[in-house]
């Protein structure tokens, strides 16, 4: 048998995105027989204690201090980029320049010229690119995309898409970093909208045009930090002031004829994490909800008059993708398995060197279409989104 080739990773950061893929490098081989494995290598992160604790908890074999080194080191061929959203485009051009692989986090910048800088230094050094949109990963979200590609729907119409969480209401929770522009660029726009606008442009298509509203409900709180998960302490008795949105809500026109009505909110009580849509077509529709992630919920106008209506799907026998890989129908998948598949991916473009989706092309019009929302908003107008022929 010829020995599979091993991809020596390098990740940076290590708390919440960094714990989610941690765990998937280690389950991937287990499920998957991928083409190239992964080798958890070293973690970086800046607290010695805490990178240590982390590096010994989810099995990786050494960590840096400094992820300048990370990158230097010659045992590193790919890089993970786990850290909040400012670092995103010095650690990726410079891993890009190391000729490293690398997986970022979304989304991939703050804005539109980092964005632009990292998908010209990926091209230039020709390294494989990904970025984590793992809800792309979802078997029910992949099976929609084979209904859509099969014409099974018909001519798209609408996709009407909501991401609602609540944790962030309680006005005494701290200042933590997901909500200093200067750190995340933007608030529940990045977060959470580049989620839905990620899964509309990989369903629907392009987006032409958008108009869009945001809004900041708690102006100051008290200072603090993350302390694991969605979860943060307050430091201190100083105050300061929240610069990003709490939600924000756009129309959208698709380059296809298609029309989208998409909101994000952390101020939606009762809602952990509800990352929904519906899409309707001439013939049929289709509803997901991350909160009930392995159900799908279909219509199809072909149905004989008397039994159509909305039918749900349990997406998780052999024929629904990826999930021959796991347990027999009806034994449900969760939120984690999302990352392994998109490993899998990954593992598979480095082995025959190619990006697959969603890659920095992606991350990069997801954040055209994210700063012309916020564009709108500014000036209330509809604000167009350049064609890929014209970026």
């Amino acid at each position: 048998m010829t020995a599979k080739r091993k991809i020596r990773v390098g990740m940076i950061g290590y708390k919440f995105m960094g714990k989610a893929h941690s765990h998937a490098y280690r389950d991937l081989p287990f499920y998957f027989d991928p083409e190239a494995e992964p080798v958890m290598q070293a973690i970086a992160g800046r607290d010695q204690e805490g990178v240590r604790g982390a590096a010994e908890k989810m099995g990786w074999a050494s960590y840096e201090t400094d992820w300048r080194r990370l990158i230097e080191r010659d045992d590193i061929d790919m890089i993970d980029i786990c850290t909040p959203n400012n670092a995103h485009v010095e650690i990726a051009i410079a891993a890009a320049e190391a000729g490293k692989h690398i997986l970022c986090e979304k989304p991939l910048a703050m804005n539109v010229e980092q964005a632009g800088r990292m998908l010209d230094a990926v091209n230039k050094a020709g390294v494989v690119h990904m970025i984590c949109h793992n809800y792309r990963f979802v078997p029910a979200i992949r099976y929609i995309k084979q209904l859509i590609d099969d014409g099974r729907l018909g001519t798209i119409y609408h996709i009407r898409a909501n991401y609602l969480q609540d944790w962030i209401m309680d006005p005494n929770f701290p200042l933590v970093w997901r909500l200093r522009k200067e750190v995340c660029g933007s608030g529940t726009h990045g977060d959470l909208m580049a989620h839905s606008i990620d899964l509309a442009r990989y369903l629907v298509g392009e987006i032409s045009e958008v108009s869009g509203m945001m809004n900041t409900f708690i102006k100051q709180r008290p200072l603090g930090e993350m302390s694991g998960g969605l979860n943060a302490q307050v430091q201190g008795d100083r105050m300061g002031e929240v610069d990003v949105d709490d939600a924000v809500a756009f129309l959208a026109r698709f380059e296809g004829g298609a029309m989208g009505v998409f909101e994000a909110s952390r101020f939606a009580k009762g809602n952990r994490n509800g990352n929904r849509f519906e899409i309707n077509g001439s013939k049929g529709s289709v509803r997901w909800d991350m909160e009930n992630m392995n159900n799908l919920s279909v219509y199809m106008e072909e149905d004989e008059k008397g039994l159509q209506g909305f039918r749900t799907i349990n997406c998780t026998e052999e024929i629904h993708p990826f999930t021959g890989a796991y347990w027999p129908a009806g034994h449900i998948i969760g939120y984690e398995h999302t990352f392994i598949n998109l490993l899998h991916e990954l593992m598979g473009g480095i082995a025959q060197n190619k990006s697959t989706m969603p890659n920095f092309e992606d991350g990069y019009r997801n954040q055209l279409i994210l700063d012309a929302v916020e564009r709108s908003s500014e000036t209330r107008q509809w604000v167009p989104i350049p064609s890929k022929g014209e970026v």
